[in-house]
This record gives C-alpha cells, structure tokens and sequence, in this order.
C-alpha cells in the first residue's frame, strides 16, 4: 500500500506543487507503518516476509519522501543528508551482510523511535512551507520531533553494529552445521 502511493506523493510535490496535500499523504503512510505493525503484533501475525517487506518499504519511503523534500528545498540540507546517508548505510549493511550469510537483524527499540520521529519530523517541514495557517507550529514540531528522532536513529546505528557481527557470526555457524550434517 504504501510503496504504491509514493508516485501520488511524487505527483502531489511536482505535478500539481500541493506541499499540503504531499505532507498529507505522507503524514497517512508514515502512520500506517505504525498501524501495520501494531496490528500485525497485537493479531499475531507478523511473518518472516513482513519483516523483510516492511524496513524496506521504510528505506522506500524514506528515500522518496526526503529526496523529494529536498529537491523542494522544504528541509534543511543538513538536516535531510543525515538521514539518508544513515538510511543508506544501514540498507547497504543489510545486503552485505544478507550476502554474506548472516541471519536477520531484528530492529531495535531505539530503531523504531528513530523511524517514529522522523515519519512525523518530515511531513511537518514539508507542511512547514505549506500555506497552511499553522505552517510556523508545524516547523516547531519538525524539529521536535526530527532532533529526537535522528538522534534515536543514531544510537541504533551504533546498537546495530555488534548485533550485525553476532548475527553474521550465528548464520555462517548456521551454514557451517548444515553442511556438516
């Protein structure tokens, strides 16, 4: 669902220059995020294939919305690069490591409130230079809710460096009894 509304996002930025509307739909599937992932836990249903689906529908949206943002000039550059540079190693990491046989790293507590944060942070600086009668609020809340959640997203980046060797360690372990049995 959400990957196939970032082309109504691209369309909302460029095709029809709707920052509101953009940071509508992108306030929308941010919360979805959450939504499907508290029903997925609360139903007991989260499967091995949401787990890989949904961190990268994230990365997805994360890539797409804040390219977009950027090239909109609705975000501090700084600001928007320390994301995706973090968004970009952890999703190089990831395959690396995918590669190299190592088994799945679950995401953090500090992993989670990172994504939170910054799925609010960037449709509030896109409504920020909206014509919306609370755009200054909106920019307030940007940051309020965008240095915490960068923040958070660091930490995990750190947290996940030793699960990332442990996890590589336990699945060529893995590997290795396999074929020995």
């Amino acid at each position: 669902m959400r990957l196939l509304c970032l082309p109504i996002f691209v369309y909302l930025m460029f095709g029809r220059d709707n920052r509101a509307a953009a940071a509508g739909l992108l306030a929308v599937l941010g919360a979805t995020d959450w939504i499907d992932g508290y029903i997925a836990r609360h139903y007991h249903q989260v499967s091995d294939l949401g787990k890989i689906l949904d961190p990268v529908a994230d990365r997805l949206l994360f890539f797409v919305g804040i390219g977009c943002i950027l090239i909109d000039g609705s975000v501090p550059v700084w600001f928007a690069w320390m994301v995706l540079v973090r968004e970009f190693v952890v999703a190089a990491t990831t395959v690396v490591l995918g590669l190299m046989g190592a088994r799945r790293v679950d995401v953090t507590w500090f992993g989670k409130a990172g994504t939170f944060g910054l799925m609010f942070a960037f449709p509030l600086f896109l409504a920020s230079e909206s014509t919306m009668g609370w755009a200054d609020t909106g920019r307030v809340f940007a940051w309020v809710t965008g240095i915490p959640g960068l923040a958070f997203s660091y930490v995990a980046w750190a947290l996940y460096l030793p699960l990332g060797i442990k996890a590589l360690r336990e699945g060529r372990a893995d590997r290795a009894a396999a074929e020995a049995a």
